[in-house]
């Protein structure tokens, strides 16, 4: 999101994810379902392993 200078707002467009959702995400407030997590890596339009920093990946 911020690499490609979206705002929440965009970005819970093009996932259909509502904003305060996304928020809480970004921010480690809860912890995203697998389907939300694709859902924003195709709005994004990445890899679904790059929402997230593991030594695993």
């Amino acid at each position: 999101m911020y690499k490609k200078n979206l705002t929440y707002r965009q970005v819970s467009i093009l996932m259909g994810v509502p904003k305060s959702t996304l928020h809480k995400i970004v921010n480690n407030q809860i912890s995203p379902r697998l389907e939300t997590l694709e859902q924003i890596a195709k709005g994004l339009k990445i890899r679904i392993t790059d929402l997230y920093d593991s030594d695993y990946k």
